[in-house]
């Protein structure tokens, strides 16, 4: 949905109903989805949980959407800071309702000390909840204001399509013929990175899976053997794409770099699977944060390998941490 007035309408609409409707029902869904879950055996009620995450998210659409209207009717629609301060409580509230509604424990290292910027993140992409997650690390607990690079579908979101246009982010096309375009608007995204700032990129393109990364693995095969070699024993994550990676860098010389690895999210790219994983355990979320100076990361297709290498190590990180994970159960 192109036209960003008609898209506006309707997903506005679409969550303000939502809001509205689900209280309203709530006498239904609640008893009806808690037979459902007693029946199904999952005793820790997944599907009245998701629907009570529902409501709150909603309502925070609501209230983020409410809160761009008054910042634009004010007169401070220019006003950037302001848009970050809501964003951060918009994220912080969307983590605070996945923790106490949905049962997600967050336990979060390496985010103390990173020191002045400007930094390039570049996160692991697994569920659908890794933009809102890795937004509240940096805007709560680093104290630094995100820009990301976002794929388009997401202005279907209302909050992320309007504070992702007012704010200097950028909405990739991944079905672009254009790739040099896609690439220049990466770059100029980036441009102007000061020390408070970090540029979020997710190199893997895509949530992971086993379907997804089998695809990867063989077009590597094919068309890079160095590259298939080194990342062939990957498990959990997809081979990252180096383009965008490299053009956030050129953008920004001075800036160090942080790969965000977490672990706990697996499974969680559907809705189905997230009712499924929910109504097992709480679900315990492990982020790590590691800060590379920009001193030790190579140019050229020393860059290249380099992140291949950084991913190996992220993947057997998420292997050590399931396998621990396990062994608590």
């Amino acid at each position: 949905m192109e036209n960003t007035v008609v898209r506006r309408i309707v997903t506005v609409t679409g969550v303000l109903l939502c809001a509205l409707a689900l209280p309203i029902l709530a006498l239904v869904w609640i008893p009806v989805g808690a037979l459902v879950d007693v029946v199904r055996r999952r005793w820790r009620l997944p599907i009245v949980r998701l629907l009570a995450f529902a409501t709150c998210w909603a309502w925070l659409e609501v209230l983020g959407v409410s809160a761009a209207a008054l910042l634009f009717l004010s007169g401070r629609s220019s006003r950037i800071d302001s848009y970050y301060k809501v964003q951060a409580w918009w994220c912080r509230n969307v983590v605070g309702c996945l923790s106490a509604l949905v049962g997600l424990q967050f336990e979060v290292s390496g985010t103390e000390n990173v020191g002045d910027g400007p930094f390039v993140l570049l996160a692991r992409h697994v569920s659908l909840a890794d933009a809102v997650m890795s937004s509240w690390v940096v805007g709560s607990l680093m104290k630094k204001n995100p820009r990301y690079v976002l794929k388009n579908e997401l202005k279907m979101d209302p909050c992320l399509d309007i504070f992702g246009h007012r704010l200097p982010n950028y909405f990739i096309n991944r079905s672009s013929d254009d790739v040099a375009a896609e690439l220049q608007g990466i770059q100029q995204m980036a441009s102007h990175l000061n020390v408070d700032d970090v540029a979020v990129i997710f190199p893997e393109g895509s949530r992971a899976n086993d379907a997804k990364r089998n695809g990867r693995l063989a077009a590597l095969a094919e068309r890079s053997s160095p590259r298939h070699a080194r990342l062939q024993q990957l498990r959990y994550l997809l081979p990252p794409k180096p383009a965008g990676v490299s053009a956030l860098l050129q953008s920004v010389p001075a800036a160090h770099v942080i790969t965000l690895a977490h672990c706990g999210l697996e499974g969680l790219d559907s809705f189905g699977a997230i009712l499924r994983n929910f109504g097992r355990q709480v679900v315990k979320v492990r982020v790590t944060l590691t800060k590379h100076d920009r001193g030790s990361i190579p140019h050229g297709d020393a860059f290249v390998a380099w992140l291949d290498d950084q991913w190996v190590k992220m993947d057997q990180l998420v292997q050590s941490q399931v396998s621990i994970a396990r062994k608590v159960r």
